[in-house]
């Protein structure tokens, strides 16, 4: 299960309590945002997405969403998210669950600029009920992210 692996992932790092099992979902920034008592933006949700072929992940904060525009300078390409049934296959995590650790071999990880105004954020552990306060230096050093971009705008949820 996706959650094991994320779970001992941060047991090698000894920081194996720090991941949190929730007894209701956390799939949605709502949801997670609920979870764990905190602001929807200090959510930092991964996105899956397909860049050459390849599946890559940019994490945001949970108030944000990908600006095509800035997307496409950065990348060089139109922003197209993983098909659903691709998800799980491509990142090693399912829907709702979907987090930069542990994830198959290649991936490449972006942090978006957006996460920087928070002292703390929550990520997702691998399971549609799970997550980790991690600051954002940690979020960067665990999740090996390629760097920080600016990819985002805000959300019209």
């Amino acid at each position: 299960m996706s959650i094991d692996n994320v779970k001992a992932y941060f047991s090698q790092l000894g920081r194996a309590d720090s991941v949190m099992e929730f007894p209701v979902s956390s799939a949605t920034v709502a949801e997670a945002a609920r979870a764990v008592n905190c602001d929807e933006a200090r959510i930092a949700k991964t996105l899956s997405l397909k860049l050459n072929d390849k599946a890559i992940l940019i994490v945001v904060a949970g108030d944000k969403k990908i600006d095509n525009h800035k997307y496409k300078q950065f990348f060089g390409k139109k922003a197209a998210m993983l098909k659903a049934d691709e998800v799980e296959n491509l990142t090693g995590h399912p829907i709702g669950g979907v987090c930069p650790f542990a994830v198959k071999e290649g991936i490449k990880t972006y942090l978006d600029e957006s996460l920087k105004r928070f002292s703390t954020v929550f990520p997702a552990c691998g399971s549609s009920n799970s997550a980790i306060e991690l600051t954002t230096a940690e979020l960067e050093k665990y999740s090996h992210a390629v760097g920080w971009i600016d990819i985002s705008k805000t959300s019209d949820h």
